[in-house]
């Protein structure tokens, strides 16, 4: 599962590793309407609030949300059926959406997506063109609150550069696959991609970088605030 504020990219990572067909990519519904780029049935199921709440009534979703007066969720049927095919699912999810879906299903790993820094987002909401100075304000300080949850999660991203960033999830997906839905150890020895991929995955787990992470957001930096992190263990 796939978290991160409005504005951090973990939408264009998410399509860039479907479109490599790294993983299946879930499609969430949502009752708010659709953007310009938006495509029905690949960016989002767009229904009405009645539509939604019968989902909600018949039990017919992972998970669901209400963020900013919309009601965002996960269908399960799409979701299960893909699963069955030994497919890997990624489901781009809000973080009460994915505590919800760690309920059911705790194999789950779980990521989330940073920005570099507060500004960065901001700018890259502004960006968008799709928001007011209001809508802006809302979303950041909403930003805050999803990223002061960081502790729950076992993965970080951050998206400076988008490359880094797909190259990064790839990464992460490839070690869960290897380690398998038990999380036990392989028997058989890693080879030097895979011994690769598990020494830059350390570097992505969240574990005791949390509070490191949270507070370079806020002073804005937070890959020097990790780099300084790293510099005093290594004292």
């Amino acid at each position: 599962m796939v978290s991160g504020p409005s504005g951090a990219g973990k939408g264009a990572i998410c399509d860039a590793l479907k479109a490599e067909g790294k993983a299946a990519l879930s499609v969430s519904m949502t009752t708010r309407a659709p953007r310009p780029h938006e495509v029905e049935g690949e960016s989002y199921f767009f229904v009405d609030r009645d539509r939604f709440r019968s989902f909600i009534r018949e039990g017919g979703l992972l998970e669901y949300t209400e963020v900013f007066g919309e009601y965002y969720g996960t269908p399960k049927a799409p979701v299960l059926a893909q699963l069955e095919r030994g497919q890997d699912v990624i489901l781009e999810i809000e973080v009460d959406g994915a505590m919800q879906v760690m309920n059911t299903m705790p194999e789950s790993a779980l990521v989330f997506v940073l920005p570099p820094s507060r500004d960065e987002l901001k700018r890259r909401l502004e960006g968008r063109g799709t928001e007011s100075g209001e809508g802006i304000a809302l979303r950041l300080e909403r930003a805050e609150i999803e990223i002061a949850q960081l502790r729950r999660y076992d993965y970080f991203v951050i998206n400076d550069r988008l490359e880094d960033a797909i190259s990064d999830m790839e990464a992460i997906i490839r070690i869960e696959r290897r380690l398998g839905i038990d999380g036990d150890d392989p028997t058989d020895p890693p080879t030097p991609e895979e011994k690769a991929d598990m020494e830059r995955v350390r570097e992505l787990m969240v574990g005791t970088k949390a509070d490191t992470i949270i507070d370079g957001y806020r002073r804005g930096n937070i890959a020097g605030a990790l780099e300084r992190c790293r510099s005093e263990i290594a004292k």
